[in-house]
């Protein structure tokens, strides 16, 4: 009995100390942690909105009201988690940026910065999280692959495995259909969030 007592209070001394340390170590890394977050976000949105010398986070914005609109545009396996605006030198607003998660990539989701000029042209996509696979989903965070987004300006864009013609046509990556999907639909839905919510649509 004294043993039995004896090893449960070993026991019990090692999972304190260790659930001490432990939140020790995550004081530490933290602030670190959340500060190389920022800075990779800061970077994604230089280079998808590169007219802009500033962004503003919008405090304003509704997640709640993003994914209705998301839902009934039938994009709800996306989630919008930010949007900012893109300021010039000047103060003027020259686009924004709009994060995206999918939950329908192949490794499960991902996040990306798509950055939108005022008269809704694609400037770029940039991701700010992907796990896919290697040598396959992965490519999608390649530039072959994100600068087919990149100085377009149409209402969608939709994914193609033939190599279809027109500014809205993206090549899908080979072996990683999914992956494709989960990107194309990420982009279409910060252009469905733009249009109805920021800038309207993409008549000349």
């Amino acid at each position: 009995m004294n043993n039995i007592i004896k090893n449960t209070l070993i026991l019990t001394s090692i999972t304190v100390v260790s659930g001490l340390l432990l939140g020790v170590v995550y004081g530490i890394t933290k602030e670190p942690i959340a500060a190389a977050q920022e800075n990779t976000k800061q970077e994604a949105y230089r280079t998808v909105l590169p007219d802009a010398a500033e962004f503003e986070t919008d405090d304003n914005f509704d997640a709640a009201a993003a994914q209705t609109l998301l839902e009934e545009n039938g994009y709800s396996a996306d989630e919008i988690t930010e949007v900012a605006e893109g300021l010039d030198a000047g103060g003027e607003t020259v686009g924004y940026v709009i994060n995206v998660t999918s939950s329908e990539a192949y490794d499960g989701s991902l996040s990306l910065s798509v950055g939108i000029a005022s008269d809704g042209t694609v400037k770029g996509v940039e991701m700010l999280s992907i796990s896919e696979t290697a040598g396959l989903g992965m490519k999608a965070d390649e530039s072959e692959f994100k600068d087919q987004f990149k100085d377009k300006k149409v209402e969608s864009f939709a994914y193609t495995k033939s190599g279809g013609d027109g500014d809205n046509m993206i090549d899908a990556i080979s072996g990683a259909t999914i992956t494709t999907n989960s990107v194309t639909n990420a982009v279409n839905s910060a252009l469905v969030y733009f249009q109805n919510e920021l800038g309207g649509g993409v008549s000349e």
